[in-house]
């Protein structure tokens, strides 16, 4: 993972620079810049994505026989071993991108096809043209605006804020030139793909080895490896296969580090414990105060670039645990991240008929850009943490697509349980209380969604809540209202507004 800034028009250095500042926590341990045929570029790289690099190295990387393509890449492959075979790509320093440049000089835009298993943001300069573009899920973050009629773009918002005209989202699925006109190449499938076979063994065996695959493929545990534990299905299967792949590369008596945190005695600090004794591993709580959180808020809010309350509440667990496990010397965080989506773990399509949950799964799919990718991303990066998520793979999105409905939210003993595949899939490798714990979303089970909003409701005024409606219709309650007047401070009640995603309930 890294951070990129990308000016197109000559004598730009000065003003890369400063909008290359206040993404520096992206990447402290290699950065470089440089401007050739009127495109000036930034990028820079966390410690765990420059394994073997040395630091004479130029960055932006340049194709090796041919000087005019560089490329700036914030991404994981999933599928870069079949990619660097059939390119003859060498693996070391920089495999991902060398892989981008030798795709984009042989395909040119058609080169996005061969990132089906890839999350990424990335610009490739072709001398004096430019190829952008950023993956289907929007997992990724990227941006975009106009400077004296100059496109500019940057990893997070704040790389634009106090530069561009009016900065904007680069859309997820979509590409552009130098020209800043977005051009769709990849959607969310409308229409479910062909019913799976009905061999339930067959499903739960693809389930099973998809996700070890996606998780031996993005990690390799050389540099210090933790995972986030909040006692959930999906953290406590990516906990449970790499505490097993942790032993098996440094011997039986190796364990995992895991983390976890709650506001006080929280539902998931318990419900982790669990999953720390039964997988071994080397567990760390982080129990904090509900002043605590509310300090960490103005920090949370500046970093995500998002005023939602669900995700807010959520960020700031995210913030504490990450911030903890970096100062413990961690430099990759493994996620569960993508297992709601995947596999349909969220509460309200126990409502949806089975002829109609496909549809909407794509809906939740369709939100991760601006809700769920900001919390992954950003709160691991400003800690210049590096965050691995193992379910969010194009493989596994595929295969998960054709697994019929009723398997996905099943009805059992007079209720419908959510992710029934996925946790029947792992069910003998967990114990009963986490294969068959009820969703909850990471901010009620750590605890934050119980006191923030009871918290703002007493800080801020009816009447300060009102006249703020009155005046920016946005904002939805006082809670809310207290995130959005840090995010104007920063970015403005402008076109900055308009990048933020809003879950439909508070």
């Amino acid at each position: 993972m890294s951070g990129m800034v990308v000016v197109c028009g000559s004598g730009q250095e000065s003003r890369v620079r400063k909008m290359f500042a206040p993404i520096a926590h992206r990447g402290p341990a290699i950065s470089g810049l440089s401007e050739q045929n009127g495109i000036c570029m930034a990028q820079n790289y966390l410690q765990a994505d420059t394994a073997g690099a040395r630091g004479d190295e130029p960055v932006p990387v340049k194709h090796a026989e041919n000087g005019r393509l560089r490329v700036c890449y914030d991404g994981q492959m999933g599928n870069w071993r079949e990619l660097a075979r059939d390119y003859k790509v060498e693996d070391g320093p920089y495999r991902e991108e060398r892989i981008l440049l030798e795709l984009y000089k042989r395909h040119g835009r058609e080169m996005l096809s061969s990132l089906d298993d890839a999350i990424y943001a990335l610009v490739v300069q072709d001398g004096d043209e430019i190829f952008a573009a950023r993956d289907p899920f929007g997992i990724k973050t990227l941006f975009y605006g106009w400077k004296d009629g100059r496109l500019c773009l940057a990893s997070e918002l704040k790389g634009l804020a106090e530069t561009v005209e009016e900065a904007r989202e680069f859309p997820p699925g979509h590409f552009m030139g130098k020209d800043g006109k977005p051009v769709c190449f990849a959607t969310l499938p409308q229409t479910p793909p062909k019913r799976m076979h009905e061999d339930l063994d067959k499903m739960i065996e693809g389930v099973r080895g998809i996700i070890q695959k996606s998780l031996s493929e993005r990690v390799d545990f050389s540099l210090p490896t933790a995972s986030l534990l909040s006692g959930g299905m999906d953290s406590s299967v990516i906990a449970m296969l790499a505490a097993r792949m942790v032993r098996e590369k440094f011997g039986p008596e190796a364990r995992l580090r895991t983390y976890a945190i709650g506001v006080g005695e929280s539902e998931d600090v318990r419900s982790a414990r669990i999953m720390a004794e039964h997988i071994g591993s080397d567990h760390q709580e982080l129990v904090v105060t509900l002043d605590e959180v509310v300090e960490a808020l103005p920090q949370v809010v500046y970093h995500l670039e998002s005023f939602d309350p669900s995700l807010v509440r959520s960020a700031v667990s995210n913030y504490l645990v990450s911030g903890r496990a970096r100062r413990d010397g961690v430099e990759v965080l493994l996620s569960g991240e993508g297992g709601d989506e995947m596999f349909c773990g969220y509460m309200y399509l126990k409502e949806v008929p089975d002829e109609e949950l496909f549809a909407k799964q794509m809906e939740c799919l369709s939100y991760l850009h601006n809700i769920a990718s900001l919390r992954l991303d950003r709160m691991n990066h400003c800690h210049s943490v590096r965050v691995v998520a193992p379910l969010i793979s194009g493989e596994l999105f595929r295969y998960a697509s054709c697994i019929p409905a009723e398997y996905k939210i099943k009805p059992e003993g007079g209720e419908k349980i959510e992710k029934w595949i996925f946790r029947k899939a792992f069910e003998k490798d967990l114990p009963d209380a986490i294969a068959w714990r009820l969703k909850q979303e990471f901010s009620q089970g750590s605890g934050s969604a119980a006191l923030l909003p009871a918290y703002f409701d007493e800080a801020v005024s009816d009447e300060e809540f009102e006249e703020a409606r009155a005046k920016y219709p946005v904002v939805r309650s006082k809670e809310e209202l207290y995130y959005f007047r840090i995010f104007t401070e920063h970015y403005g009640d402008g076109a900055a507004v308009k990048t933020v995603g809003q879950w439909v309930s508070l």
